[in-house]
């Protein structure tokens, strides 16, 4: 018998649909449920791709005997994350709060009041490692609940009025300058790993606001020092098992320091941000490997990730079938040298183990191994390894897929359609543009729809029951910026501004502070409000972003004055933790740099549009179009004739113009090229 969750458009929601626990989804039903039976709630947070999730779901929810109890005893209620990042967030900090760590899966009981007094995140079937077993977790909780009422309120209550002091009063004193950007980067350079590129040690995540914000500093500084640091981590990653050797696009982290072996769920955002990172280092360096990197992560991203709408699915699962028929973590990906020679021959094969470091002991599990660019077999024939890629490739796809999470996440779209829209200006791939706008129309059509608010996922071409949170309206906005700048179209440029003004309405506060949900949102036990970048750029920073981007476009000062409010954070946090405020760190680059405005009266695709997409320039807004209509479509273009009929660009900043130029390569020399 299928449960509640059958309903939903969640692909994680719908993989627990037939478990026999009696799962509801997060409703105000569920929580007037618990409080006429007078039972807890157990909120069982996870993601569609999540490994662990998977594994407690096969042990403890598909488990008659454990359902059994929990359905007398609990109201079970399930969350996806990736819907629900209010929720999770809430819930997550006060996880971290008790117990100094967390993650997903991520279980957690509350009262009816949906207010936490137990925690925990993975538990086992049986007790092992000091760890109890669900089941006497279960138990634990029943006797708490039935004899010590008074101290589980007490509990409660302790949390949440905890989690109600925390609240960020304002977003600091004024806007980050100089010298907060340079302990940023001192900061930075202190935990850098100058062995192997990174930061930090294991497990290691692909650092991609932080290089963003390490190009921009170049770019506005000259700092050898931060160009090094950016293209080094990339080129350790490009060659690194966290990046896929044969399909390009890029796992989640790598479980180790050197980028060996990832955790191999492949992520849509990583994809987005990492795509875009490498396209700004080639307009940084040149370097043919960052373009190479670019192009295969889009062309990734657009060959896994695209669905039948046009939009692009959340993620694809670390685990799929090996040839036995379990389900095994990277059996997709992973090589050993048998395999190799029953695809490739003992030539070929041998060729292929010393290039792609594959060894007879495996540097995975069970001998397998994880391909990466070994870098020990000098000079190669390209020709020969574009053969063997291809072979292996074609290969692979013969293997069981890993399984996609096809929900649209906004936010994460916006990131995609930014990336895809300059990677294909820089590389003049058309297709990828097109992908974008695709991508950009189906946000609009679907996601923002009828209510002219914006959803946060859909599933084929469904809207889902979840309003935006900020991250979404922040991303969406910097996705739409991106492509009015490549496109030329202004409609783009109208549809940010329409997001940022729901910013400016729905989720600023006193003082600059930014809030991650809507003024009218559901009201949680805390309203959720975090500034720092993690796996993704913060809704804080990302507004901050798109508002700055957005004003400099237009002249409004509003917009720019609430992107300023935001920055305060990013001039508290930035000297303090470098590595969890990267996006904020370069949107402070764009502030500093004016940001740029550049002006191309002339066609869009030509020669001066073209230059001015490849400015270095942090931040730097671009708008270009002909003809009398086009001051219509971009403010910047209003006024700004061709000079002698020669399609001519016009830069500003603080409010001061250079003059005009029909020349390409004065244009370069202006945005830092």
């Amino acid at each position: 018998m299928a449960n509640r969750l059958a309903q939903t458009t969640s692909p994680y929601l719908l993989q627990h649909a037939d478990n026999p626990v009696d799962w509801w989804p997060w409703s105000p039903e569920a929580f007037e449920e618990a409080r006429k039976r007078d039972v807890p709630v157990l909120l069982s947070v996870g993601y569609a791709s999540c490994h662990w999730c998977h594994v407690m779901a096969h042990e403890s929810f598909e488990d008659e005997t454990v359902a059994a109890y929990l359905n007398a005893h609990f109201v079970p209620v399930k969350v996806d994350r990736e819907e629900r990042p209010d929720v999770d967030a809430v819930y997550m900090e006060a996880v971290q709060a008790a117990t100094g760590h967390g993650g997903w899966p991520m279980t957690v009981f509350l009262t009816a009041d949906a207010e936490p007094f137990y925690f925990g995140t993975y538990f086992p079937p049986e007790a092992r490692h000091g760890s109890p077993s669900f089941q006497q977790v279960l138990e634990g909780v029943v006797a708490a609940w039935t004899d010590r009422r008074d101290e589980v309120a007490e509990v409660a209550g302790r949390i949440v009025a905890d989690l109600a002091g925390r609240s960020l009063v304002h977003g600091g004193d004024g806007v980050p300058g100089e010298s907060e950007v340079a302990q940023a980067l001192l900061g930075l350079t202190r935990e850098y790993d100058e062995q192997r590129g990174g930061f930090g040690g294991a497990p290691k995540f692909p650092p991609s606001m932080a290089v963003e914000f390490l190009l921009r500093h170049h770019a506005r500084t000259g700092s050898e020092g931060a160009l090094q640091m950016a293209a080094d981590t990339c080129s350790a990653m490009a060659r690194g098992g966290i990046y896929d050797q044969l399909g390009g696009g890029f796992a989640r982290y790598s479980v180790d320091r050197e980028w060996v072996v990832p955790h191999f769920e492949k992520m849509l955002y990583d994809n987005a941000l990492l795509c875009r990172v490498y396209a700004h280092l080639w307009r940084a360096t040149g370097s043919d490997e960052a373009r190479r990197i670019a192009l295969e992560t889009a062309d990734f991203m657009v060959r896994e990730l695209r669905t039948a709408e046009g939009g692009f699915a959340s993620a694809l699962d670390a685990d799929s079938e090996d040839a036995d028929g379990n389900h095994v973590e990277g059996a997709y990906y992973v090589w050993t040298p048998a395999q190799l020679r029953e695809v490739l021959g003992e030539d070929d094969a041998a060729f292929a183990a010393a290039y792609f470091g594959v060894t007879e002991d495996g540097t995975f599990e069970e001998g397998a191994s994880v391909l990466r660019l070994s870098g020990d077999v000098g000079p190669v024939d390209a020709a020969r390894v574009a053969d063997v890629r291809a072979r292996l490739l074609a290969a692979r796809a013969e293997r069981p897929h890993p399984g996609r999470d096809d929900k649209v996440v906004a936010a994460w779209n916006g990131l995609a359609i930014a990336a895809l829209a300059e990677t294909g200006a820089y590389f003049d791939r058309p297709d990828l543009v097109e992908r974008a706008t695709e991508a950009a129309d189906l946000l609009v059509r679907v996601h923002l729809g009828e209510v002219a608010r914006l959803t946060r996922t859909s599933k084929d071409g469904r809207a889902g029951d979840n309003a935006g949170v900020l991250e979404d309206y922040g991303d969406v906005a910097e996705g739409f910026l991106a492509l009015a700048a490549v496109t030329g179209e202004g409609a783009w440029l109208e549809f940010a501004g329409f997001l940022l003004d729901i910013v400016l309405e729905q989720f600023t506060g006193e003082g600059g502070q930014l809030y991650d949900t809507a003024h009218d949102a559901e009201q949680l036990i805390r309203r959720p409000q975090d500034p720092t970048d993690s796996a993704t750029p913060s809704g804080w920073t990302a507004a901050a972003g798109a508002l700055l981007s957005y004003a400099a476009y237009t002249g409004s000062e509003a917009h720019r004055t609430a992107a300023e409010g935001a920055l305060g954070v990013v001039k508290a946090l930035g000297p303090r933790v470098p590595r969890f405020v990267g996006w904020g760190l370069a949107v402070a680059e764009a502030l500093l740099d004016g940001p740029r405005e550049v002006a191309v009266a002339g066609p869009v695709g030509g020669e001066l549009h073209r230059t001015a997409l490849l400015g270095r320039a942090p931040g730097a807004v671009v708008a270009a179009g002909e003809g009398p209509g086009a001051g219509a479509e971009f403010p910047l273009l209003v006024d700004r004739p061709q000079v002698g009929g020669e399609p001519t660009a016009y830069v500003c900043r603080h409010f001061v113009c250079d003059a005009p130029t029909t020349d390409a390569a004065e244009l370069a020399v202006k945005l830092g090229g």
